[in-house]
């Protein structure tokens, strides 16, 4: 199963109001996340996807602080995808529809992603840790498709960093994923960086985010 499902989407349902879920990070990380990427998205134009827009909270800050993308979310998770479109309505946020995607499979392949290429972003935010590696594999190699020529694959979370980790925090975390499924866990930046060179990305940045946690950032060439 590469698909994430409702035990880990569960974590928000307290906070169900109309349809809208409540991501406990979002006030935390979003300011930061906004400024890291800022210097790279200022002034682009063009579409933008997010993987794995969880409550959707994100895409709806994204699409305010760089107006020049076209901003589409997407997520497997149908409780999600009513959490996105909602939150978009209620912050009138210039957000498309969500896409119902498993990023393990052959995304960029399908019409409604085609239909958006050439993207100029795609960007996964908490993703690649809690789901089997196949779907950091399938995203990377979907976005060395999907991306047009200087366009841009982001990821944000923790990460582990030449096999080691880069607190205790993110040591116990990782443990923690691991118990509860054994293809969880907090993936190496290195082995990122291999499969997106494999698929024609270059490192671009590797930026320090709070709680110990990082932007990854790849540029096709």
């Amino acid at each position: 199963m590469t698909r994430p499902t409702t035990e880990h989407s569960a974590r928000y349902r307290d906070a169900l109001v109309d349809g809208r879920l409540h991501s406990p990070t979002f006030e935390r990380n979003a300011g930061p996340v906004i400024d890291g990427l800022a210097p790279y998205l200022a002034g682009l134009s063009g579409h933008a996807l997010e993987i794995g827009s969880g409550p959707g909270r994100h895409v709806c800050a994204f699409a305010r602080a760089f107006p020049g993308l076209a901003w589409t979310p997407s997520d497997p998770d149908p409780v999600h995808r009513t959490s996105i479109a909602a939150w978009a309505a209620h912050e009138a946020a210039p957000v498309a529809a969500p896409l119902d995607l498993d990023a393990a499979g052959d995304w960029a392949a399908r019409g409604d992603v085609a239909a958006l290429a050439p993207l100029r972003l795609v960007i996964a935010m908490n993703v690649i840790h809690i789901a089997p590696f196949a779907v950091a594999e399938g995203l990377v190699a979907g976005a060395g498709r999907a991306l047009a020529p200087g366009g841009y694959l982001a990821f944000y979370g923790p990460f582990r960093e030449n096999g080691a980790h880069t607190g205790d925090g993110n040591r116990i975390f990782d443990a923690r994923l691991r118990a509860d499924n054994p293809d969880w866990g907090l993936r190496d930046t290195a082995e990122i960086t291999d499969a997106a060179r494999t698929a024609r990305l270059e490192p671009a940045a590797l930026l320090a985010m709070p709680a110990n946690n990082r932007i990854l950032l790849f540029r096709k060439s």
